[in-house]
């Protein structure tokens, strides 16, 4: 399936129009997708019999077994905050099965939402019904320490070599944004990392929290900051990640998103975001 971001090779999933020259993007923050003065409709869930959620063991930090044996994870955390939220913890089993299966479990009924890391895209859309965005992926800049620019950079990186992985949606989004640069490409990660701690390349532009991984591990070994950004452009990269019902089931995914805008006005998804993310990538 086509839809699968596996953590290794996650692409990138965004909401709002990348800043064009001169303008301020963002000031990095913990991710906030909901109105708080939006009001969505409670809903009256007593006739669900049960609510499973189905998930894989695979997809770190959002789903994965711990150390023992225990299914946990972002996504984990995030489901039971959702049932929670509408009062069906009773009602309320999580399930892990090999991606493979995850759509036809959810077709015969052996499950009612999957909570798995499916971008919602034109394409999933005819098989899923989906609840809104709960995590988007920003485009973002890395640059060695003490040579990490502040917005705006534009102007600031005209003429400097910047890494980007060849062929992504990144390189698009770098060469029509950001066209004073000199776009360096490179086939794979490793080299691009590599390149910007030697000083062979300037900064790097990329996933942005790919990035925060890498800069918050051993490998970086301290040597670069995010600079600039967060970049948010849904016209290269999707909308992000939202939760999938049954197309038939718009109901449950209108549920859900009550739950999601609660959680998300009373701080909880800020506490799963810094406890999973611990260098945040906005």
């Amino acid at each position: 399936m086509a839809f699968r971001w596996r953590f290794l090779v996650l692409a990138s999933m965004m909401i709002a129009v990348l800043p064009l020259a001169g303008a301020r993007a963002a000031e990095p923050q913990v991710p906030v997708l909901w109105d708080a003065k939006e009001r969505l409709p409670k809903p009256d869930l007593s006739a669900l019999p049960r609510l499973r959620f189905l998930t894989t063991t695979d997809f770190p930090p959002f789903n994965f077994l711990d150390s023992s044996g225990k299914l946990s994870g972002f996504h984990i955390d995030l489901a039971r905050a959702i049932c929670a939220e509408l009062g069906i913890v009773d009602k309320c089993q999580i399930q892990a099965l090999p991606w493979t299966e995850l759509e036809g479990a959810l077709e015969k009924g052996e499950g009612e939402a999957i909570i798995a890391g499916i971008a919602a895209t034109p394409q999933s859309r005819q098989t899923y019904a989906f609840s809104r965005s709960y995590l988007q992926f920003p485009a973002r800049f890395i640059m060695p320490k003490g040579k990490a620019l502040v917005e705006p950079i534009f102007d600031k990186l005209r003429g400097k070599r910047v890494g980007v992985i060849s062929g992504s949606a990144h390189e698009r989004m770098l060469r029509d944004y950001f066209s004073t640069v000199q776009v360096v490409t490179f086939e794979g990660p490793e080299a691009l990392y590599s390149d910007l701690k030697a000083g062979k390349i300037d900064a790097a532009f990329g996933d942005g929290m790919r990035f925060a991984f890498w800069l918050g591990g051993s490998d970086a070994a301290g040597c670069c900051h995010f600079a600039g950004g967060p970049y948010l452009a849904p016209e290269y990269l999707g909308t992000g990640m939202a939760i999938a019902t049954r197309a038939d089931d718009p109901a449950l995914a209108a549920a859900l998103d009550y739950a999601l805008q609660e959680i998300s006005v009373k701080g909880t998804f800020a506490e799963f975001y810094l406890r999973y993310f611990p260098v945040s990538f906005f």
